[in-house]
């Protein structure tokens, strides 16, 4: 039986175009580690410059603070970007030591700068680069280190804090403390969250109330442990230990404006020493107010402008391309069963982000039978999901190439695999989708990919080898051109038949190519 997947149809991942539509705000955490050292009585004083590239011109967004005397710095203040995965949105991180009050970059020394796209921090959550000066020589043996964490969900929290008989730690007066609060990272580190203002001069300061994304804050779990730090400020950067305590949400909710909670302050070392220790201070918190904020847009395909918004003749590009190209492809088939799948979009009840699920909600049997049932499920599961980014297309190939390499195995011409990917939206994982491409050349598949909208789809022309055959980012070559890629644009006032056959230009020469290649003679059953 001739079994053709026609998966990945319906990308889920896709939005609609314009700033208006963000698909989600994207919160930046920027650090420093072996940063030059400009000063020469103490150590380089940096802050990050974050800079979005506008026509061509890179346009200064939003700067850190100054860390003091700290070669190895982790900023505080967070880059909150709008992020649009269907385009290229191309930044620059550049560091200073800052020598002057001035806001002339010009007037600060320059420590390093590294560029990339938002789609490949996001992609990758977490990425750590070496700093560049302007010759494109490394900075030393600088680094610099980008973590992005998806503001997917809209509560944040509220926190209002004081402290009770803190630690002297300053020889002529008090303290001078703040706080700073630490989430556990994916790579079991503390990653700092929060830093609040230096109360001068006291051992009982009530610092301002702050607001931050939960999801910034514990990723979202509310029973995930919350380091926070006291530390003592000194204008020299060595700044004094005076103590800490760990806490969650869920126990920090228990504060309320007329029962505050308190936490002792613990210093490790002085437990250690002093038999009769008992704590450094007291933190109180006053209020913790969980809310929602809702400012974030997400698109709605129920509005005209998203691409999958369907028009009262019941269509959109997306249906189109589905119908054309899948009208076609099914009489290769001979049950008409086509596993559907979506990527790019957050899935209930959880809302977590899926790169792979079947579009009609059975990840047992995610067959839609012929295209009228892809179209079907297809506009079934759209008021049920929430677009998302990025735009990872290795883990579809990947599916599908599972199944292409178990016909291997086959001792006559009878499988042969079609996924078709349907997207508006830039490749966000090129380098493992270039790898997955050139591995799944060696196996009885192809690859159809039909861009709709008006986004730059420079990255899907570039896997369509047709000008040269495509390497992986090892230097691996592939075996054979088995991408065909068409911008739905330009066949939107043409006759289906027209995207149809541009789209399947070059499938019978890959079936045929592959088969010769392994030698293995045609059957009597259906072509596939």
């Amino acid at each position: 039986m001739a079994h053709i997947p026609s998966g990945g149809a319906p990308a889920a991942g896709a939005a609609p175009m314009g700033p208006q539509y963000c698909v989600c705000k994207v919160e930046l955490s920027v650090s420093g580690q072996n940063l030059l050292d400009r000063d020469v009585t103490s150590k380089s004083d940096p802050f990050c410059v974050l800079f979005t590239e506008n026509n061509g011109r890179w346009i200064e967004y939003d700067r850190t603070e100054t860390a003091i005397n700290n070669l190895n710095p982790a900023f505080s203040k967070k880059f909150v970007l709008d992020y649009h995965f269907e385009e290229v949105q191309k930044l620059k991180f550049a560091l200073f030591d800052q020598d002057k009050s001035s806001m002339r970059l010009d007037e600060h020394d320059f420590l390093g700068q590294f560029s990339c796209s938002l789609g490949t921090i996001v992609s990758s959550k977490k990425i750590t680069r070496p700093l560049l000066l302007l010759n494109d020589k490394p900075a030393g043996k600088g680094l610099i280190t980008i973590a992005a964490q998806e503001l997917s969900d809209n509560r944040v929290i509220t926190l209002s804090l004081a402290g009770r008989r803190l630690d002297k730690k300053d020889l002529f007066g008090k303290s001078d403390p703040f706080l700073e609060f630490y989430k556990p990272g994916d790579d079991g580190k503390w990653m700092l969250v929060h830093r609040t203002e230096v109360i001068k001069y006291t051992l009982d300061p009530v610092w301002k109330p702050f607001t931050v994304p939960l999801v910034s804050l514990c990723d979202g779990d509310m029973e995930k442990p919350i380091q926070v730090m006291c530390y003592d400020y000194d204008n020299d950067g060595g700044h004094d230990f005076i103590g800490e305590f760990q806490t969650s949400v869920s126990q920090m909710c228990e504060a309320r404006d007329s029962i505050p909670l308190e936490f002792e302050c613990i210093n490790p070392k002085k437990q250690r020493k002093k038999k009769n220790y008992k704590n450094s201070g007291i933190i109180i918190l006053r209020s913790c107010k969980v809310g929602i904020d809702f400012t974030a847009s997400n698109g709605n395909p129920l509005d005209p402008s998203s691409l999958h918004y369907i028009n009262p003749m019941g269509t959109n590009e997306y249906l189109s391309a589905i119908w054309a190209v899948g009208q076609i492809i099914q009489d290769y088939d001979s049950d008409k069963m086509f596993p559907a799948l979506g990527f790019g979009a957050q899935l209930p009840p959880d809302w977590k982000v899926s790169h792979e699920f079947a579009i009609n909600f059975n990840p047992t049997n995610p067959f839609c039978s012929g295209v009228d049932g892809i179209a079907q499920a297809y506009s079934a599961c759209l008021p049920h999901i929430r677009f998302y980014g990025p735009t990872n297309f290795s883990p579809i190939v990947n599916h599908v190439a599972r199944f292409a390499a178990q016909a291997t195995q086959q001792q006559t011409a009878t499988q042969y695999f079609i996924l078709l990917i349907i997207t508006d939206g830039v490749i966000s994982d090129m380098e493992e989708t270039r790898h997955a491409v050139v591995q799944a050349s060696k196996l009885p598949m192809s690859i159809i990919i039909v861009g709709v909208g008006n986004a730059d789809f420079a990255a899907m022309e570039f896997l369509d080898g047709d000008s040269r055959m495509l390497r992986s980012h090892t230097g691996e070559e592939a075996a054979r051109d088995i991408v065909q890629f068409v911008p739905f644009r330009e066949f939107r006032n043409a006759a289906k038949e027209t995207l149809a056959k541009a789209v399947l230009a070059e499938l019978p020469q890959q079936v045929v190519q592959y088969f010769k290649h392994k030698n293995l003679p045609p059957t009597n059953s259906e072509p596939a």
